[in-house]
C-alpha cells in the first residue's frame, strides 16, 4: 500500500521533477520559462557565458527557486539549438 499526498503537494512534488541527466533552467524577460537542458551543455562555453551572466545578474539567490538565467527565450533557444547539433 502507498503514501497517498494531496493532490496540491502531488502536483507541486511531480511538477518539479527532472529526468537524469538534465537541469531545470529558467529563462525569459518578463515571464519565465522552465526548460530542462542536458547536464552535457554545462561544458559547452556557450552555455558557461549564460551561466557567467546568471551568476552577475543574480549571485547564489534566484529568484524562482532554480537556476534562473537572464537572457530571452529567443537567444535561450538559439543557443541550446547550436549545442544540439
Amino acid at each position: 500500500m502507498g503514501i497517498r499526498l494531496p493532490g496540491v503537494l502531488a502536483k507541486q512534488i511531480f511538477r518539479q521533477s527532472v529526468p537524469k541527466g538534465f537541469i531545470a533552467v529558467y529563462v525569459g524577460e518578463e515571464q519565465k520559462k522552465r526548460c530542462l537542458v542536458p547536464v552535457s551543455y554545462l561544458n559547452e562555453p556557450s552555455f558557461q557565458d549564460l551561466l557567467h551572466l546568471s551568476e552577475q545578474e543574480f549571485g547564489f539567490i534566484h529568484p524562482m527557486g532554480g537556476l534562473t538565467i537572464p537572457c530571452t527565450q529567443d537567444t535561450f533557444d538559439d543557443i541550446i539549438s547550436n549545442l544540439s547539433r
